[in-house]
């Protein structure tokens, strides 16, 4: 057993490692959005590990959108709704303050692990391939002034205000001169439907995480300009967030749900695994999407549509190795920072 996973095992002796510290619920709804990130809890549900940990009822359940996870969360299990989920990282803290919630109601929440690191992308139209974007996004400047001029608005796409792939587009479009909140319309898209908006051009650009840039390479309909690892490598991305009252109420659950996720995170990062993982999430029932729309950025080979292609590069998804799972406060400054820049939190 690797020598992390034992120094966890110290610090959460819950489950099989506790028989007096047994879970108090056998069950509890974890949401997940279809995303490659999302392995975690899909791996751990089918590998048996929350039966293992002494919850064999767990659920895990997709969510059509960001907006539904954070609603489902809301309504909590017993309601109806959901625990704890597959989350991006600053969703918790926009609804512990009650920014992103109804009538700004604060939904208390906590992070109580980070699930990957790296791999998200910002892809493009191919209407814009002539313009050479890539990392840096000033290249498209002077075609979404065209295309303004013209009577037609320019659409950047991201999947939940204030969260991970809003903050990653509005950098990198900033950084190349261009401001997200005045030369195009940021709207908001669930991440499965981002290939087949972009398809229709209900959008030019987006950002979002995998197998969705990937798919949208493969069928030929844009490009990705970047990873998000290359704008930040090692960035943490989603998170294992759940109820405060959850925790509160059963916290041997919580404990046998973290070693059950955390197992699960060790068995992705592993190369080795891959090929099977990428089978398992694929499922219908997970993410419903060809393992060949998986697999390459999952080992870290990259065709970006545009020529370019990067075989067996560090830009893969990152599960366990350099302490992933643990919620570092470091890792949250940065998306606090970017969302007091943009204006959902004001300076303090």
């Amino acid at each position: 057993m690797p020598a992390a996973f034992l120094a966890a095992r110290k610090l959460l002796p819950s489950g099989a490692y506790a028989a007096t510290a047994a879970p108090e619920v056998t069950g509890a709804k974890l949401g997940f959005i279809a995303l490659t990130d999302a392995a975690p809890l899909m791996i751990a549900k089918e590998k048996g590990l929350f039966a293992k940990y002494g919850m064999p009822d767990v659920e895990v359940l997709k969510q059509a959108s960001w907006g539904a996870t954070r609603d489902n969360l809301v309504l909590g299990g017993e309601a109806n709704g959901i625990d704890g989920a597959h989350i991006l990282t600053p969703m918790p803290y926009l609804m512990h303050t009650g920014k992103v919630t109804q009538n700004k109601q604060p939904m208390p929440m906590a992070i109580v692990a980070r699930l990957n690191y790296d791999c998200q992308g910002i892809s493009v139209a191919q209407e814009y391939a002539a313009t050479g974007v890539g990392l840096d996004a000033s290249k498209l400047k002077e075609a979404f002034a065209a295309k303004k001029a013209a009577g037609k608005e320019v659409k950047a796409a991201m999947t939940f205000p204030g969260g991970t792939h809003d903050l990653w587009i509005r950098y990198w479009l900033a950084a190349g001169g261009i401001d997200p909140d005045k030369d195009v319309s940021t709207i908001v898209v669930p991440p499965p439907q981002m290939v087949a908006n972009m398809k229709v051009g209900n959008m030019d650009v987006f950002c979002v995480g995998e197998p969705w840039n990937e798919q949208l390479v493969h069928q030929g309909i844009g490009f990705t300009a970047a990873t998000t690892g290359e704008l930040w490598k090692g960035h943490p991305e989603k998170a294992l967030g759940l109820r405060a009252a959850f925790i509160e109420k059963y916290p041997n659950a919580t404990k046998a749900i973290l070693m059950a996720v955390m197992e699960a995170q060790q068995w992705c990062e592993a190369m080795e695994n891959k090929e099977e993982m990428a089978s398992i999430i694929g499922k219908r029932q997970w993410m419903n999407v060809p393992v060949a729309d998986i697999i390459g950025r999952l080992k870290g080979d990259i065709n970006y549509g545009n020529d370019r292609v990067a075989k067996g590069t560090d830009l893969y998804m990152k599960f366990w190795k350099g302490g992933v799972s643990y919620p570092f406060k470091s890792h949250d400054a940065w998306f606090l920072a970017e969302n007091i820049r943009w204006g959902k939190f004001a300076p303090t």
